[in-house]
């Protein structure tokens, strides 16, 4: 996301703050090879592997991995009725997933002739990240996304005081938070859960990310006894690179608002 999405150098919302300027369209491409192995598991077939996979970033979306066609084993697919023009790209194809009885229709996509400033996509094609039931970055498992080459995440501890409030009930404050600075999202303050004030319950609500791991929510019961549903997350068991705040919470819901030095963010 770093590439192309909020104000990154190929996103609609581009920084006005360079010393160049972008000659070509507003909606723009950019393809770079991802050498890493990568394979996609289906009904308990390899359905993908590659070494000479690239990402294609484009304009305001996260980038997607394709492959060439020669790496995917086209007998786990069927031809596909649907057509769709994409005006950067061209006519794309489609083909529908099938292995035993499970199906996923469109799961597959290429560009049999795609238009000229993108000729390049020829003879690639890409999997939908959802039809797949496990996809591998060499050997280890991973999740919601492949990671971008452009996007990192940065843990700092710092002595900024945080404040969350609902409403004017101070819930939880901190000294000694942990900043999370991630390309092209805004800032998450992680605290201690001894810094939470209110009552924090389980949520059985999951999520992935591919820089950070598996997190849980939390709800959030306040004093006049109110609930907010999924107020906090954390990460029990965090990746590598965001190991820092294991065991941390971030907020973040309509009914929160976050005070950092005084300053409502």
């Amino acid at each position: 996301m770093g590439l192309t999405r909020t104000t990154g150098p190929l996103s609609p919302r581009a920084p006005q703050t360079v010393n160049y300027a972008v000659d070509g369209p507003a909606h723009k491409l950019l393809m770079h090879p991802f050498p890493r192995r990568v394979r996609a598991e289906f009904a308990g077939r390899t359905i993908l592997d590659t070494t000479r996979g690239v990402l294609l970033h484009e304009t305001a979306l996260l980038p997607r991995l394709y492959v060439p066609e020669d790496d995917i084993d086209l007998t786990a697919f069927v031809p596909s009725a649907l057509s769709t023009h994409c005006p950067f790209k061209g006519d794309a194809a489609y083909r529908t997933l099938q292995v035993g009885d499970r199906t996923v229709p469109d799961a597959l996509w290429s560009y049999p002739e795609p238009v000229g400033s993108a000729s390049w996509l020829t003879g690639y094609a890409s999997l939908y990240w959802e039809a797949a039931d496990a996809w591998f970055d060499e050997d280890e498992q991973v999740f919601a996304h492949l990671t971008d080459p452009y996007t990192r995440v940065d843990v700092r501890p710092t002595s900024r005081h945080v404040q969350v409030f609902a409403g004017d009930e101070l819930v939880a404050e901190s000294h000694a938070p942990l900043r999370l600075d991630e390309t092209g999202l805004p800032t998450r303050w992680y605290l201690s859960p001894g810094d939470v004030r209110a009552t924090l319950t389980d949520s059985d609500t999951r999520m992935r990310c591919p820089y950070k791991g598996e997190s849980s929510y939390r709800n959030l019961r306040l004093a006049d006894g109110r609930e907010i549903a999924d107020a906090a997350w954390g990460y029990a068991d965090p990746l590598p690179e965001s190991a820092r705040i294991a065991g941390y919470l971030s907020f973040l819901h309509d009914d929160l608002r976050t005070v950092v030095d005084g300053e409502e963010i």
